[in-house]
């Protein structure tokens, strides 16, 4: 069996359970391996709590983890930020804001000081946001030698690990609303991904979207693919297979594969959910998508040596399996010990069989009334999934789904969490929290 050479490099990066060096760790997947994790913990106890850190601001962006760093952004305006939590239809942007300080933060991930704070841009943000979102929900990609910051319309910035800017880079304005629907603004999600000296960006807007890399040395942009596609929200995905190497960003007009080298499509995939926002994974060698609202729900297991223009027929020798109803609206998914796992934005969990698609089981976690954003990561034969109102249900591994522990992180909680050495970092609405054994 050939094994290309970046999948070794990167494989070894995920395997060392120390580091989570972008949204939802390396790849995307959500897992870290190699530390017991913990089951239940009591904050206002004591128990379980390595320590908690106030974060200015606003921000959805997850911590990143390279080392004993860890790095995350947020945009701290001149008035308490209003944050609706919940489920809801109602999309009008929030207004009049004010100016906002778009910041990077370093912390020690061991005592939870901060290292320090970095001003990337200040000023009043050219696109409004939804008022379940922020400013800063770009979660940062880390090396062992940079940090990477996406604020969207104000800008890319490259960060060395002390926190002298090295680099920015000016898209222009990045409007990303509901499709066709110009004036409802509801602000700039997806997050870049740092691989083998190069930065991905996926910018899918009202118009001109597109996908683009920089070198991740200079900022110079590298090569940029235009894209037939509407707003979306997810982030771009590297997937290393035996058979290729390549960047698969999610979406409505246009699921698709890209040449890391060139930019070059090699496949592509139209329809299912109008508002794309989960990230791609690729894991058990199939790349899953899946995006949920309008008129398609859709899960799909894509096979990675996919070309051309692929459909959504049974018949379709790139598509392993699919539902056409059983997606997920906002939580990237999660393969975990050979299932795959998919939670609505209402806490339904659904556990399947990755290889085969067959659902094995389904299970309510919330009550029904509690909105569920970040999405779930796993480790140590556990499933751990956070909702909104910062209740995080511990689950077996498997098809049971057993309810090991409910916690509370005492504060609302839209971002996904990250594992370290032990560890789990949630970024709430006002802190970073950190739960662990002593270390």
């Amino acid at each position: 069996m050939t094994i290309l050479p970046g999948l070794v490099a990167c494989l070894s990066f995920l395997n060392a359970g120390t580091d989570w060096p972008s949204f939802r760790g390396a790849f995307a997947s959500g897992v870290s391996e190699g530390h017991p994790l913990p089951t239940q913990w009591d904050i206002d106890a004591g128990e379980g709590l390595r320590w908690r850190t106030e974060i200015p601001g606003l921000g959805h962006s997850s911590p990143v983890i390279v080392g004993d760093r860890i790095f995350v952004t947020t945009a701290e305006a001149e008035k308490e930020a209003i944050l609706k939590i919940g489920l809801y239809g109602s999309g009008d942007p929030v207004a009049d804001e004010g100016s906002q300080a778009f910041l990077v933060l370093c912390i020690d991930k061991h005592s939870g000081e901060i290292l320090w704070e970095e001003l990337a841009h200040e000023g009043v943000a050219k696109i409004r946001r939804h008022p379940k979102a922020s400013h800063a929900s770009s979660t940062p990609a880390a090396d062992q030698e940079r940090v990477i910051a996406f604020f969207g319309s104000e800008g890319l910035y490259c960060y060395d690990h002390d926190g002298a800017l090295l680099w920015k880079k000016d898209f222009g304005v990045l409007d990303c609303g509901a499709p066709d629907v110009p004036d409802l603004q509801w602000g700039f999600a997806s997050s870049p991904v740092l691989h083998e000296g190069k930065v991905y960006v996926q910018c899918d807007v009202q118009d001109q979207s597109f996908v683009a890399a920089l070198d991740a040395e200079t900022g110079e942009e590298l090569w940029r693919t235009l894209r037939d596609e509407g707003p979306t929200w997810g982030s771009p995905a590297v997937v290393h297979s035996e058979q290729t190497a390549q960047l698969v960003l999610n979406g409505y007009r246009h699921i698709g594969g890209y040449d890391l080298e060139s930019g070059e499509e090699r496949w592509k995939l139209v329809g299912g959910g109008d508002v794309p926002v989960p990230t791609p994974v690729f894991s058990d060698g199939l790349i899953f998508i899946t995006n949920a609202h309008g008129k398609l729900a859709p899960i799909y297991a894509i096979r990675p040596q996919a070309k051309g223009q692929l459909t959504m027929s049974d018949e379709d020798p790139f598509l392993a399996w699919s539902y056409p109803r059983r997606g997920n609206y906002m939580q990237t998914p999660l393969v975990y010990q050979g299932n795959l796992y998919c939670c609505s934005d209402g806490g339904v969990l659904a556990c399947y069989e990755a290889s085969t698609g067959r659902e094995l089981s389904r299970q309510r976690i919330g009550d029904g009334t509690a909105g569920y954003s970040a999405s779930l990561v796993a480790g140590d034969g556990k499933l751990y999934l956070t909702s909104e109102e910062g209740s995080v249900t511990v689950l077996g591994a498997g098809a049971a789904l057993e309810r090991l522990a409910d916690n509370d992180l005492l504060d609302s909680c839209m971002a996904t969490p990250a594992i370290s050495e032990g560890a789990l970092y949630f970024r709430t609405r006002h802190q970073l929290v950190a739960i662990g054994e002593d270390s």
